[in-house]
Order: C-alpha cells, then structure tokens, then sequence
C-alpha cells in the first residue's frame, strides 16, 4: 500500500507488512530459532527464521554460482551463513584478528574475512553445523554480532583518520557508547547462541520497542574535513567539533539514505539534514530520541518507504526536531561550521601521536584472502602476531594497522612488503568501491566486487588515454538498488538492473554532499564505457581548472543536479 496523506502526518493507514507480524509474534527475536537449529534436514532455517536470524546479526544465503546445476539434480540450495559483526568505530585487537582469521580458514566455505563499508567484517560460507561455535568465538574474544542487520540500530561508524588522532579516540568512545545505549535488550542472543539460561523476567524493549524499529537505521559520526563514513547515507550522523584538538560537541544530521527500487518513485536517495548543534552530555539523549521517534512514527505498512529519510520528509524537518527537543529535554543551538574537503583513506605510513604510526592497507573490496600474487590474508595474520597497538576496519573497506612503535615501524614494513600489502595501488582504484553482490547475496541483480576490479582497469586505460591518468573519480558499484557500497553518493554510480547491465548514474560531488542522477538506463559494460570515454574526454578539455569529474558534469550540463530527492529524483 502506498502512503496516503492525512491531516495527521503520523498516522498512516493500511494493514501492517508482514515483517511487523513476524516480530511481535518472535518472542523477543527467539521464534523457534533453537528448533531450526537442530534440524538436520537442510542446511537453511525455516518460516520467520529467516528474518528473525538477521536480529542475530546473520543472513541465510546459498552459491548462485551452482544454484542452476543444483536444482537439475534436483538438490537444495547449498544454504550458507552470512555473520557480521558489530565493532562500532571499527576497532579490533591483533589478538581478536588472528581468532577471526582462524575461524575463517578452517570452518567457512570461502576462507576470508570480508571488510565491510560499515566498518565492520563479515564471515560468509558459515554451514550450519559451525553457526553456534562463530557466536561463542566472537563471544570469548570479546565481540557479538547484535543488531547488526534487521530493524535496529546497526553498526555504528566513525572516522578512522589518524592524522586527527586525538578527536579520533574521543569519538571512538562516543560511537561505542551509542552502540551499546541503542542495542536490544532482549536475551535471546545469549540464550540461542551462548547458551545462557533464560533470566526469569518479563522481556521489554524500552527503547527499540516490542516490534522494534520500522527498518534498519545507520548512524556514523564523523571526524571534519575527511568525509570517510559518508554521513549523507546514514539515519543519524554527528559531525564531530573541536576546539583546541578537543572534541566540545556535534552537529547532528538526520534523514540521510540512499536505497531505492528500481522504478519505484515513492523511494528516492536522500541527503541528511542539519538539525543543530549540542553539547556531549546531550549526545545519548538526543540518540535516543531520534531512534525513538522513528520507532514510533516510521511506516509500518510498506517496508519501501519505512525508512527515517521518509518519515522526515512526510512530517516535516521542523515537527521531527521539535519532538527530538521535547524528548530529550535540550535545545539545539546554531550548527557549527564544518567544511568537508576529502573523503576516503590516506593509504600508506602517516604519523600519529605520541611517536607513533599508522599503516593503512589498501583492500580491494575489502575481500581479505591469500591471492596467488598477493598472500594478504597470511600478511595480516603475520602482522597480528608482533604488533601490539590495534587494527582499525575503515568505511572504505581498508585496513588501518594502528598504533605503531618507532621501534617496530621497520619490522612491521618488512612483513608488509614480503607479503605485498605495500604495492603501487593507483588513486583510481583507491577511491572506487563495490557490494559483495554475486554469488552470495540473494538481492543481486548484477555483479558488483567481482566486476569492479576489471571496470577499473578499464577505466584508468581510458583516464590515460585522455591525460588524467594521475587523476581519480569516485567510482561506487552495486549489484542492486540497496545501495550498499553507497553508488548514490559517488561521482559515477553503477546500480545493477540485470545480469552484465546497469543503470549509469553522474553528478555525485567528490566529497559525497551531492547525490548523483540516472543518466543511461539498463545499458551493458560497453556501452557505459564509450559513454564514459566520451564525457572523460570532455572533462579533459572543458574543464576548469581542479574541477572534479561530478562538479564537471553538473555544469556543462550533462546531468541535472539533485535539489529536492522526494520531487526530483526520478524526473
């Protein structure tokens, strides 16, 4: 059912979405997830399982790739897990890493370790007979996977940068504590996965709710001028204000997001709007209200306009912060200026505080495993082993080893080198990004990771040819419309539409305030790159000088800009 307006913008009329039934009726996200479980007769779970396991932070998924050969001889799917973690700000320790790794070699079917763009890692090939023993490792070395998919709050992300080493620790400290303050009371998880006894009261949500959130939600804090996190794709992002190298406060955004369905132009990709600014005692307050006002006035009818960007725009901007000033008794003053100037990773050594160095490892994909040419995975694992600071998971999909002695800096190069983690990686390739996509997610249309990397080539060949090679784009692909490796804030955005063909979108900014327009639709490989040959050279020859690539496009004409997503979008 589609909205409908009213004289009351908080009440939406229609019968709840299936998704709403299975929640109240879970128990507390337990459904009969137990029984399942135990059930050896397929590799998948059953009914509302299927949902409710996603609360656990885990997707039932099968191998696209030999789907078609399985059903000719008539067997099931090969189902497998998907299981991410949460790890808000995206920090782990050398010991946790080398338990990860473990685990990833010796009971997934794919033996890697996937870096995510929400600052996190995800295991897939998980079978059935190793789901509990993946929880009750994360378990003993520290980590969970709660709320990390469904309708909550899910990993929260913050600046990875460590030129601002100081603002960073200070933020990291905020992202875990509105993390923990959001998560699901529920003990489910300890009871299915930890085997915890059931604590013998009544279960409540007192802030997700009994049916907890409408959708999923995403939150980031970010660390100005570097926009790493891309604050424009999240529910709620503080923007992080200093004064003296000192973290004093944040602006707070809302509404941002970039799914959409494909043809369906009740949904739109939305940039975040500026509420205000507040001191950090108000920063859990205000968190909570946020969350709860999308609990209570989120579309609970259709799932496709359930998000908070939709929430905001059916309401209002000022209604919603007017109700966030009430519920969390403060009073937003003036936003900060903040100017957004980069975004992405500084990859290789930069100095740090207190003597210290940061090497950020490009990870193409994020997709950590030992390649014929390139043994990353054992690298890591190498690294691991002597290091003694930590490592920090960036929203780019790289890999940060933070917190380097002086003294360990050359030993820490030398593993890095014999292993090639240090390689002559060109920007191009630095600043472009892709989902998993085929053959693990069930939502794929299109190929994403194992496509990017032959699109890039491409793409510099073309970028050379045309005198910008030492230049880059911001390149996002997505093997469908729900915008995971973030198409709709880059400068050209692949979305898929179909097996080798994509809708091209241009006009994103290179700093990700801007969000792109469709500018060819279903077209294949080819065609998208003598599309791309062409505009490439009409930015080498027309353009201003320094002019990115987005900018370029939107005054010469060749796309229109964005101005108002709920409008404008689809036109």
């Amino acid at each position: 059912m589609t909205n409908k307006k009213h004289s009351n913008p908080l009440i939406i009329e229609g019968h709840l979405d299936d998704a709403e039934r299975v929640k109240k009726e879970s128990n507390y996200l337990r459904g009969s997830i137990t029984e399942d479980l135990y059930d050896n007769l397929t590799g998948g779970f059953h009914g509302d399982n299927f949902s409710l396991i996603r609360f656990h932070g885990m997707y039932q998924q099968d191998d696209r790739d030999i789907r078609a050969e399985r059903a000719e001889q008539k067997l099931d799917a090969r189902h497998a897990i998907m299981l991410r973690c949460r790890l808000p700000g995206g920090i782990i320790t050398p010991k946790q890493w080398l338990a990860i790794d473990g685990f990833a070699q010796n009971k997934t079917l794919y033996g890697s370790i996937r870096l995510t763009n929400r600052q996190t890692f995800q295991f897939h090939g998980i079978l059935k007979n190793h789901i509990k023993s993946a929880h009750q490792i994360l378990y003993d070395i520290g980590l969970d996977s709660i709320a990390t998919a469904n309708d909550v709050n899910r990993n929260v992300l913050c600046s990875s940068n460590p030129i601002e080493s100081m603002i960073h620790q200070d933020t990291y400290k905020w992202a875990k504590k509105i993390s923990e303050h959001l998560l699901p009371h529920t003990r489910a998880y300890a009871e299915i996965w930890l085997n915890q006894k059931k604590i013998t009261t009544i279960d409540e949500e007192p802030i997700l709710g009994a049916t907890y959130l409408p959708r999923k939600f995403k939150t980031a804090i970010v660390v100005p001028p570097n926009n790493d996190v891309d604050v424009h794709a999240n529910d709620m992002s503080f923007v992080a204000i200093s004064q003296n190298k000192r973290l004093i406060g944040f602006n707070v955004l809302i509404g941002g997001g970039l799914s959409i369905e494909h043809g369906n132009k009740l949904t739109y990709a939305r940039t975040a709007s500026e509420l205000g600014y507040i001191s950090l005692n108000k920063v859990i307050d205000v968190a909570e209200a946020i969350v709860t006002i999308q609990r209570d006035w989120g579309n609970r009818t259709n799932r496709k306009n359930a998000k908070t960007k939709y929430t905001i725009d059916r309401v209002g901007p000022e209604l919603f912060k007017t109700e966030i000033e009430r519920r969390a008794n403060v009073q937003f003053k003036a936003i900060h200026p903040y100017k957004f100037t980069t975004r992405g990773d500084l990859i290789g050594w930069i100095k740090g505080i207190n003597n210290t160095w940061n090497l950020t490892l490009f990870i193409e994909n994020g997709r950590i495993l030992d390649y014929p040419d390139r043994p990353i995975k054992t690298g890591i694992a190498e690294i691991a082993k002597i290091h003694h600071g930590d490592f920090r998971l960036t929203a780019n999909q790289n890999l940060i080893i933070a917190g380097i002695p002086e003294s360990e800096k050359e030993n820490i190069e030398k593993i890095a080198l014999s292993y090639k983690l240090i390689d002559n990686i060109s920007l191009q390739r630095i600043n472009s990004m892709a989902c998993v996509s085929f053959p693990t997610c069930p939502l794929a249309m299109a190929e994403a990771e194992r496509f990017l990397p032959r699109f890039v080539t491409s793409l510099e060949e073309i970028m050379i040819d045309h005198g910008v090679g030492h230049e880059y784009i911001i390149v996002r692909v997505t093997g469908c419309p729900n915008g995971c490796s973030r198409a709709l804030l880059a400068e050209i955005g692949l979305i898929g539409k179909a097996p080798g063909r994509y809708n091209l979108y241009l006009g994103g900014n290179r700093v990700g305030t801007r969000i792109p327009r469709k500018h060819l639709d279903n077209v294949n490989v080819d065609q998208i790159l003598k599309n791309l040959d062409k505009l490439i050279y009409r930015w080498a020859t027309e353009r201003y000088q320094n002019e990115d690539f987005g900018d370029f496009t939107i005054r010469s004409g060749i796309i229109k800009p964005v101005i108002n997503p709920a409008n404008d979008f689809w036109t």
